[in-house]
């Protein structure tokens, strides 16, 4: 009755809003982050494939006050830190896979004149990054825009919010940002419908806030079913994994990671992903909203993390895992 109970209660956080508050991002501070080892599989400790994954460790993580909650993107830059963003406007730096670590908690840079606005406006849920410049994108879900940061998040050079995402409705909306090869952006929508079904797809043929950068072309990804995307990334050979969810008052949050081929990406097109992962059952599950991507060796890392929505009785989850090597072998 208590499991039953909590998930209720994030129903009703979820579907009215968890956004109403007028809390202002952190000021910058120093935090230590708390990393407790966890099995793949709780019921098999001695587990380690999910699917064609190969699992390297897992970590249930907790910063100074609560620095570390609320993970909605993420990704890991050229020294091994981790840049987590939360969905309050912070980025969180740290070390992964130490049991303890000092790192640092950030706002994102404003605009003067948004410096003091509330809560809601920070809802950031999507980045994307240009290892050449160093710049990074982010999405904001509830005010409809993507701002784009210079290097290190040192400030906000611009910030735009184009039409087609404006007729999303709140909170439905860019869950999830990636930067092409080639400098154009995909992100996909929440909820919202596309052209061909399931969720729709803004395509951008180069920066999405320039405004040399003409209307995006809208596509199509068909998540499983009764899934919701909440997070892409491109792995490069043509592929791109998306993270979906799913919660349910049977089941709570649970999890699946499809691979999309992305070759042939045409406006109106419906992007299709095979499952290759289930987080559910004894597997370790949360609020999944989060991948990236990263090398040891030369070999390709993959990272998801939850978002426990600042609530106590959820967790942010850091799962580690080895990509299979078929990924990124030669495609005809």
């Amino acid at each position: 009755m208590e499991r039953i109970a909590a998930i209720l209660v994030i129903f009703v956080l979820l579907i009215n809003g968890r956004h109403v508050e007028r809390r202002l991002p952190q000021a910058p501070h120093a935090m230590v982050v708390t990393a407790v080892p966890i099995p793949l599989d709780t019921s098999d400790p001695n587990r380690r494939m999910l699917g064609p994954l190969a699992y390297l460790g897992g970590w249930s993580l907790e910063g100074t006050g609560g620095d570390i909650g609320g993970v909605s993107s993420m990704r890991l830059d050229d020294h091994g830190d981790l840049l987590a963003l939360n969905d309050t406007g912070e980025v969180a730096t740290f070390r992964p896979g130490r049991a303890s670590t000092p790192g640092v908690l950030m706002p994102l840079p404003a605009f003067s004149d948004e410096a003091r606005d509330p809560k809601w406006h920070w809802d950031t849920e999507s980045m994307a990054h240009d290892p050449a410049s160093g710049k990074t994108w982010v999405g904001f879900e509830l005010n409809a825009r993507i701002c784009r940061y210079s290097a290190s998040f040192a400030h906000v050079e611009r910030c735009a919010s184009p039409a087609e995402m404006l007729a999303w409705p709140k909170p439905t909306g860019l869950e999830s940002l990636v930067r092409l090869a080639d400098g154009r952006f995909l992100g996909i929508a929440e909820e919202y419908p596309g052209p061909a079904g399931g969720h729709d797809v803004l395509l951008f043929a180069g920066d999405p806030v320039s405004p040399a950068t003409p209307a995006p072309a809208r596509l199509s990804y068909q998540a499983p079913e009764g899934y919701l995307p909440t997070d892409a990334l491109v792995i490069g050979n043509g592929w791109m994994l998306v993270l979906n969810r799913r919660v349910t008052v049977v089941d709570g949050f649970t999890g699946v990671l499809t691979l999309v081929d992305i070759r042939d990406l045409k406006p109106g097109a419906l992007l299709t992903g095979a499952v290759v992962a289930r987080f559910a059952g004894s597997i370790q599950h949360d609020n999944l909203e989060a991948l990236a991507m990263s090398r040891e060796a030369g070999r390709p890392i993959l990272w998801v993390a939850s978002d426990d929505n600042h609530l106590f009785f959820q967790r942010s989850l850091l799962l580690k895992f080895a990509m299979p090597a078929q990924w990124f072998a030669p495609r005809r």
